[in-house]
């Protein structure tokens, strides 16, 4: 049995969209080089789309080990230059995964700070 419970619904006109493990999910296919990454289904509204849609890896042609590799050394404060000879990639590569990745962890920051709990102490 697959685990689904992180995904969710990516049509915008489902009425299970965005909600998480509704039992609404199904795997149908898989692609890809390895056919590492699930193709999804849902029942409600009868769409299929990837895993990866919604996240910085969609249409993103690298191993996830690789591209996670990536975003380590960049994290980490190596230039493009360097990460892409440490992970042998292009260093186009690497600079189109860093433009591609900054909103999503912009976004995630802001999600996840929205539901912070509020410092009882107050400003600091």
């Amino acid at each position: 049995m697959h685990d689904l419970t992180r995904f969710c619904c990516q049509n915008p006109d489902c009425t299970l969209y965005a909600r998480r493990n509704a039992g609404n999910l199904s795997v149908c296919a898989r692609y890809g080089k390895q056919n590492h990454i699930r193709l999804l289904y849902c029942r409600a509204c009868k769409d299929r789309f990837s895993e990866r849609k919604g996240t910085a890896l969609f249409h993103s042609h690298l191993p996830e080990e690789k591209a996670l590799a990536v975003l380590e050394h960049l994290d980490d404060g190596c230039g493009i230059r360097a990460t892409g000879r440490l992970v042998g990639v292009d260093p186009n590569t690497v600079g189109r995964l860093a433009r591609i990745v900054g909103p999503h962890a912009h976004d995630a920051h802001d999600e996840l700070v929205a539901f912070s709990p509020s410092n009882p102490r107050g400003s600091v």
